[in-house]
């Protein structure tokens, strides 16, 4: 079994340990917040006797990996501390603010003979696959709008006066960050890279966007992808092809997926059932990846992460 700690205190992590446990293949043996008072409760609240709240000191530890979903901005400088300790990372979406920190990433992830995955939990789910494969059946694609509208709880904080990490520049906060990148990774993942890219942001009067329209246009068809922190999505998502249309009622988890067959006029339901809690699906491949030592896995998630990036790093520079 693996070993690992966790770096962050916020829901998602206790989410993470959570499908960690329910594999069974890796056990949580320590935690990080920056605060005594956080680590302590975190570590209490999951049953784990060693809390830290100095990062080198946790590292020294004889740990597999490490899970980070810490802000944004934190990502890039705790993933490097963790690999020169030949950790492997697991680090929550995004991964990195821009091409040139991938590249320092791989490089040292090379160096240092370990693995790092960025957190599209979207990616590794049952029905997410049967989408994929599903793809060839609507015929050549001439469209698809793909939605990640989510009202944020936070946003009323910032509307009070208050400064959520997801709403600041400081911590590189946003939509199209936080959200946007759900439906762009998996563009990218469906259909490869994009000749071109707009983002049309609405920004909030610090400048974050709390909303915004991102077009990726490929040689025979645009992509639409619709991000939101400041209201409610209620439509689903479509892939349009000449023979046919995909319909999925989210991005992430995915639990419907409707086929309109354009010619007979009928809908299809394809998806499957799967655990409620889809993280589960991304701890299970992250831990078989550094456990089986697959290269061309590992391999493959990264050149998706640096072209996410590479992208989202264009468009952010642009809208700025």
């Amino acid at each position: 079994m693996k070993t690992y700690s966790t770096i962050g205190t916020g829901w998602i992590v206790s989410s993470f340990i959570e499908a960690v446990n329910k594999t069974e293949k890796a056990e949580l043996v320590s935690v990080y917040s920056r605060t005594e008072e956080k680590a302590k409760q975190f570590a209490a609240e999951h049953d784990v006797q060693s809390w830290y709240t100095d990062i080198d000191e946790m590292l020294k530890e004889d740990t597999d990996f490490i899970y980070i979903a810490s802000p944004n901005i934190l990502h890039f400088e705790q993933m490097v501390k963790a690999i020169k300790q030949k950790k492997h990372v697991f680090c929550e979406k995004p991964m990195v603010l821009s091409e040139t920190q991938w590249k320092d990433i791989s490089r040292l992830a090379a160096e240092y003979d370990v693995f790092v995955l960025e957190g599209f939990r979207h990616l590794y789910t049952p029905n997410y696959q049967k989408l994929k494969e599903s793809i060839p059946q609507i015929g050549p694609v001439r469209s698809a709008v793909l939605q990640y509208i989510q009202y944020s709880s936070r946003y009323d904080k910032y509307k009070e006066g208050f400064k959520p990490n997801v709403f600041t520049k400081e911590f590189a906060g946003g939509s199209l960050m936080d959200l946007g990148v759900y439906p762009l990774s998996m563009a990218i993942d469906l259909f490869g890279e994009p000749e071109g890219i707009q983002y049309f942001p609405v920004q909030l009067k610090n400048g974050v966007d709390g909303s915004g329209t991102l077009v990726l246009t490929y040689e025979d068809f645009v992509i639409t992808i619709l991000c939101s922190k400041i209201a409610q999505g209620l439509i689903p998502s479509e892939i349009h092809g000449e023979a046919g249309t995909l319909t999925v009622d989210h991005i992430a988890p995915i639990s419907r997926i409707t086929y309109y067959d354009r010619k007979a006029k009928q809908n299809h339901e394809w998806a499957e059932e799967q655990h409620e809690m889809d993280m589960i699906y991304e701890a299970e491949e992250f831990i078989r990846m550094i456990t089986e030592n697959d290269v061309e896995s590992y391999e493959k998630s990264m050149e998706r992460s640096r072209l996410v990036v590479k992208w989202l790093d264009r468009v952010r520079g642009e809208s700025n």
